[in-house]
């Protein structure tokens, strides 16, 4: 999954299906500054092609972005040349450095598999932030909200392609598995391929108790980044 044919559109398909990056940095921002209001460093763990690097570099000092895909790290290396780039699992990696911010976006981290790799993913997130620093984590759907058989389709262009994109998840226990189909035509002819994307479907109950087993004070903000909500975490006192 997240592968080269994939990161060529990723962020321009989503973006015309109206995702709006830079709204999404700019609302993230003021939710780490009105608890860290010095911030000045953030770590996209999951950064994907860029999409959101490419505006967080515009509001803070310094950005650094971390992805498991070499090919949709590829891509984003070529948006933020400036930028460190880093290959990794968000699992467990250590960059020996600390940021002011920790964020985790688009449901990246519903790719642990268990309880413990949630906790043990959201303490590697910690021991990379500063005293007082923040994390902000979009969870994937939780299990009590996810719609089992749930369908969506888009056509959009971008630049000289036309792509179609349709998409069927269901649920098997606690994981959801999604098979996105798409299309892609050009002037220079027409390809099709698929991309399959397995996330764990934890409660709402499981995600906060694993921030807090991690040393997080957490709080959730419900019907924002496309319904999916936020979990926001300041490390506990004393637990830096």
């Amino acid at each position: 999954m997240y592968g080269r044919d994939l990161a060529e559109i990723h962020d321009d398909v989503n973006s015309r299906r109206g995702k709006n990056y830079r709204s999404e940095t700019e609302y993230i921002t003021e939710v780490i500054r009105a608890r860290q209001p010095g911030a000045r460093s953030l770590l996209d763990v999951g950064c994907g092609a860029g999409g959101h690097l490419v505006h967080f570099v515009e509001l803070f000092d310094h950005v650094e972005g971390l992805e498991l895909s070499e090919d949709m790290l590829g891509v984003a290396r070529s948006k933020l040349p400036g930028s460190p780039m880093h290959q990794g699992d968000m699992r467990a990696f250590d960059l020996e450095s600390r940021f002011d911010a920790v964020v985790c976006l688009f449901g990246s981290i519903g790719h642990t598999w268990n309880d413990d790799e949630l906790r043990g993913t959201l303490e590697c997130f910690r021991r990379h932030l500063t005293d007082g620093g923040v994390v902000v984590v979009e969870p994937w759907w939780f299990f009590e909200k996810f719609i089992d058989g749930y369908v969506n389709g888009d056509v959009v262009k971008t630049g000289e392609r036309t792509i179609a994109r349709v998409s069927h998840t269901v649920r098997s226990g606690d994981v959801s598995t999604m098979n996105v189909h798409f299309l892609v035509a050009d002037a220079a002819g027409s390809k099709h391929f698929v991309e399959t994307y397995k996330h764990k479907l934890f409660t709402r109950e499981k995600y906060e108790a694993a921030f807090v087993a991690a040393g997080f004070d957490v709080e959730y903000i419900e019907d924002v980044q496309g319904g999916r909500g936020i979990f926001v975490g300041v490390v506990g006192k004393g637990r830096s």
